[in-house]
């Protein structure tokens, strides 16, 4: 790794010159150990002597997708809870007799369910949490299940609503009981964080109300009207504890103790469930831009500027962090050295 750690370096120097974000932490290993990692950049361009460190805090995003609700929903999967294949209508009372209650939760995680594609929970719903549930529960569906694969941020909502039914909890004591504390994954949270981690958060987007830049506070306008805590988004999280949660879906020894989910669950999540349609997906994973089926390689990004890729052919795993939401929501920028950091870390 040693010539493409160089290159991964250089790269993203490039991106902190160009402006694409003020810093980046990144990471490639495998299921044994990290094989390279580095940080470039600054915590905050208006305090440039604070230096992009190790252990800085991300605004997870869209990975919160991955590390709340695909984990938590694989662990009820595995305790044989969920049956991903059963109308949610047939095991969940709030969904009978509405349109959602004739999709599957298959079909949400391979974003074939249908539902609208937008979330607009505030206009559509108003402010209180049981009425923006009720609203996303009861909604008319944007066409046939199983028809089209459309990416929306409400299969993550709904299914977090689900898990959260059927074992009991909220989501983020779910998440910390069977996902996050099992790793060892101790500094990923839902906001807003306290203080003490806070402090170490890069942050995100210009909040218009406040006339500052989002910090230890979800940039998602959905998880910040549900109190930070949703399927969507509202998880925050250290290269670290990415690391952690890689290795075990790589290799479940690779922890002391084992997670609610395991490897079942990641290998039939990595696998083509959408059939004939395209874009070609997984079970919230899909197969990462420029790759071929043979190489193996799975991602998942956030709106934040965060992004995190496997290969269980090649066991690899990669991690970038970048807080690019501080300049710009343009996304062709970060995409393009996502897409070249990917090269290089699956080289």
């Amino acid at each position: 790794m040693t010539y493409a750690t160089d290159r991964i370096e250089a790269l993203l120097d490039e991106g902190v010159r160009d402006k694409v974000y003020p810093g980046a932490v990144w990471a490639v290993g495998d299921a044994a150990r990290v094989r390279a990692s580095g940080t470039t950049g600054v915590l905050d361009p208006d305090d440039p002597g604070a230096e992009m460190l190790p252990d800085t805090v991300f605004d997870a995003a869209g990975l919160t997708k991955i590390l709340a609700v695909w984990a938590s929903v694989g662990a009820l999967w595995e305790d044989g809870v969920l049956d991903l294949d059963a109308p949610l209508g047939t095991f969940w009372d709030e969904v009978t007799g509405y349109p959602l209650g004739a999709v599957t939760a298959r079909q949400l995680l391979t974003h074939t369910a249908g539902v609208p594609l937008r979330a607009q929970l505030k206009n559509l719903y108003g402010t209180d949490p049981q009425a923006i549930r009720n609203g996303v529960l009861h909604e008319a569906l944007h066409r046939q299940p199983g028809e089209a694969v459309e990416y929306t941020d409400r299969a993550a909502l709904i299914l977090g609503y689900l898990a959260e039914h059927l074992s009991g909890r909220s989501l983020d004591q779910l998440s910390a009981e069977r996902t996050w504390r099992p790793l060892g994954m101790d500094s990923t949270h839902f906001g807003p964080l306290p203080p003490h981690l806070t402090v170490r958060c890069a942050p995100t987007e210009l909040d218009q109300d406040t006339d500052t830049h989002l910090k230890g506070t979800a940039h998602d306008f959905s998880a910040r009207l549900l109190g930070g805590v949703c399927g969507i988004a509202g998880a925050f999280t250290v290269a670290a504890d990415l690391t952690a949660f890689l290795r075990y879906m790589l290799d479940a020894s690779t922890t002391p103790t084992e997670a609610g989910f395991g490897t079942e669950w990641t290998s039939h999540s990595l696998t083509i469930q959408t059939g004939g349609l395209q874009p070609e997906r997984g079970l919230f994973w899909h197969p990462a831009p420029g790759t071929t089926h043979d190489q193996d390689v799975w991602v998942h990004y956030g709106f934040t500027g965060t992004g995190m890729w496997i290969s269980p052919a090649k066991d690899r795993w990669a991690v970038l962090l970048t807080n690019k939401l501080y300049y710009t929501r343009d996304r062709q920028p970060l995409t393009d050295i996502r897409n070249c950091f990917r090269e290089l870390a699956f080289a």
